[in-house]
């Protein structure tokens, strides 16, 4: 289970903290939104995003907190959808919003660039000291890592990840187009969607082209009565597997990353081959599969990069707010791009891709239809 961590300072990134700031000084000045009066102006909130924002940071509270005593509100052990599979897509949604309301307008590109990268190496950096092993846990008075088996990546280096990408394609990839209409709206965008769509092919082609061969992993000691030996060989030599021992996700980590830097405690322990108390955690069943206790890092490098294509959908949305002033027109749009994301996920139940929160598409569609209702 992840630490409760409040990301909420950190998905408005360009607001002005000191309030006598100058914006066009940091490279943002604000412009007059299209078809109308548009959004509230800087020095005014969005009521509704601040409302998604807190009801989202409660949920990941419960389901921290809860998660242990309800497993079923808990995150999915593999493959399905839970309550608290949802926490990550809405923050990295509110991400998007926020990044499409904060460049309005640029004015200078290279300004605004160096801010991104410092917020986003700055929040990398926080969640590297959260999650990368530094704390030992609530009942341990240590401190301290050992960079041998320090976990690169976690949560908010997955947000940071998300930010990154759409700040940047919001700097660099979008047209200097004055929009009045639905044609001038993609005329002004559509690089930017290519690129979102390149992001999902480039993940899709690696999780379903790649071979992953046979590998090895050494089992933790305190489970090894459960094992045959400390050393554990897992057996792959296959292309499109989706599940936990043999997927192109977990083999990139393992490749560019190192087992000892990936999370030790995966959450497919809690699957029924791998626990006796399935769906929590527990005892290994008798003749468990060798790769219950191997690790594997839900927020890894593939995954983070489908991850990152929700931030996207949360900048398409915050650019129908920002660009069209009239409710039933903003709802129209946003339904317009729902719809066929959710349908799309559906055709790929029906071609056989299941869902699983852990690294597939069509769970991030059904979640983006979710984050608009």
């Amino acid at each position: 289970m992840s630490p409760v961590v409040d990301v909420a300072p950190l998905l408005h990134p360009y607001r002005d903290r000191d309030g006598d700031r100058d914006s066009s000084s940091q490279g943002i000045v604000p412009s007059s939104p299209s078809n109308g009066a548009g959004p509230p102006t800087p020095n005014q909130r969005i009521a509704s995003l601040d409302v998604f924002r807190g009801l989202t940071v409660a949920l990941m509270i419960l389901v921290d907190d809860a998660g242990g005593a309800f497993p079923s509100i808990n995150h999915s052990p593999w493959f399905g959808v839970t309550l608290a599979d949802f926490v990550m897509p809405f923050f990295l949604f509110l991400v998007g919003v926020s990044v499409g309301l904060a460049f309005k307008k640029i004015s200078n590109k290279t300004t605004a660039t160096k801010k991104v990268m410092l917020r986003a190496i700055n929040l990398f950096l926080l969640g590297l000291l959260l999650q990368g092993g530094y704390f030992h846990g609530r009942k341990h008075l240590t401190y301290g890592v050992d960079v041998r088996k320090i976990r690169w990546l976690g949560v908010l280096q997955r947000i940071s990840i998300g930010y990154l990408l759409a700040s940047m394609s919001e700097i660099w990839l979008v047209n200097n187009i004055m929009v009045d209409s639905l044609v001038d709206f993609a005329r002004k965008y559509y690089i930017q969607w290519l690129f979102a769509i390149g992001l999902c092919s480039f993940y899709m082609s690696l999780l379903y082209g790649l071979l992953v061969p046979s590998w090895e992993y050494e089992a933790p000691r305190m489970d090894l009565s459960a094992l045959t030996s400390g050393t554990q060989t897992i057996y792959c030599d296959v292309r499109s597997s989706l599940q936990p021992p043999c997927n192109a996700v977990g083999f990139i980590d393992r490749v560019i990353l190192g087992e000892h830097h990936l999370y030790q405690h995966p959450i497919y322990r809690r699957t029924e081959e791998c626990s006796i108390n399935s769906p929590d955690y527990g005892p290994l069943p008798p003749n468990s599969p060798g790769w219950c206790l191997a690790p594997f890092d839900p927020e890894g490098i593939l995954s983070s990069l489908m991850a990152a294509v929700t931030c996207f959908v949360g900048l398409h949305f915050g650019h129908i707010l920002l660009h069209f002033k009239d409710q039933n027109q903003r709802v129209l749009l946003w339904c317009m791009s729902s719809f066929p994301i959710l349908i799309f996920g559906f055709v790929l139940e029906m071609l056989g891709i299941s869902s699983s929160y852990k690294y597939i598409i069509h769970s991030f569609c059904i979640r983006s239809l979710l984050c608009f209702l």
